[in-house]
């Protein structure tokens, strides 16, 4: 079963990787952030190994975005990003396992300072929503 892995940061300046450039990855010492690299490119070897990893993509500052709605008089286009929003999401990534339980193993590795992770089931034509 494929699943995303959201990854949610509020980097001031905007950069990847993100939990540089939020306010608690400053405060983490560079060789802990060296050791947290390490340990995320033995797990990206990982899942390319076991075939788990499908894609990812990093995404650009929010105040590059563009939002569109829609009303009964047509689309209306808008600069974004929300502005209420604290965190936005700063990439994803698409794995495919063979249980919750896995994939949950796997987005908890994905933590870090100044983030937030959500996983959730990615859906397919005639799937469950669940």
């Amino acid at each position: 079963m494929k699943y995303v892995i959201l990854i949610y940061s509020n980097p001031e300046p905007w950069g990847h990787p993100t939990a540089i450039y939020t306010k608690e990855g400053r405060d983490v010492p560079q060789e802990q952030h060296d050791e947290m690299d390490r340990e995320f490119e033995a797990l990206m070897n990982e899942l390319t190994a076991s075939g788990e990893f499908v894609t990812a993509e990093a995404l650009a500052d929010p105040a590059s975005a563009t939002l569109y709605g829609w009303s009964a008089e047509g689309h209306l286009a808008t600069d974004g990003p929300y502005a209420e929003s604290k965190e936005h999401l700063a990439g994803f990534f698409l794995i495919d396992c063979d249980s919750r339980e896995r994939a949950e193993e796997i987005a908890a590795k994905f933590a870090q300072p100044g983030g937030v992770i959500e996983l959730r089931p990615a859906m397919w034509p005639g799937g469950d929503d669940q």
